[in-house]
């Protein structure tokens, strides 16, 4: 677990929720209350760690929700698939919360359609191209059991530069 609460592969007792398919998520275990205290939890986590979206299995829940928050417009979806993805890719370098001060460049579809539910139980459809599609095709990989380093061979340190 990093300092902000964030679960790693480099843990092995967290290895297992961060390597397996997150359920769905059952909308009447929880109060409205309590998921709209979870949400902004995890928008929290995300943002002390710096980062533009966290999956809930990053933080060892095991159910289908991930947050995210591309050019100020923010992102709670519970319960997401990617329905549609683009032939076209894009080939950029990729970190993750889960898997510190490591990159690779990873191939992505362009744009995909996104398919989930709401905070409130409403289903949603989200046509995403670029960052926002790479974003929601990592995190939805998240919650499938998968990290970017399963799409690279392109892998490399960050190395902190002496003070």
């Amino acid at each position: 677990m990093t300092e902000h609460g964030i679960w790693t592969i480099n843990n092995k007792k967290e290895l297992g929720v961060l390597r397996g398919r997150a359920r769905n998520f059952d909308f009447d275990s929880m109060k409205r209350s309590e998921i709209n205290s979870l949400i902004r939890r995890m928008r929290e986590t995300m943002r002390k760690a710096n980062g533009v979206g966290l999956s809930a299995n990053q933080i060892g829940l095991d159910f289908n929700l991930f947050v995210a928050q591309i050019e100020g417009k923010f992102y709670a979806i519970f319960n997401s698939k990617i329905t549609k993805i683009s032939s076209e890719t894009v080939t950029l370098e990729e970190g993750c919360l889960s898997v510190p001060e490591v990159f690779g460049n990873v191939p992505r579809s362009l744009k995909v359609t996104l398919e989930g539910f709401t905070k409130d139980g409403k289903k949603i459809k989200i046509r995403a191209w670029g960052l926002l599609a790479r974003v929601f095709q990592h995190e939805t990989d998240h919650l499938n059991g998968k990290v970017f380093i399963d799409r690279t061979k392109d892998i490399h340190k960050y190395v902190q530069p002496k003070s």
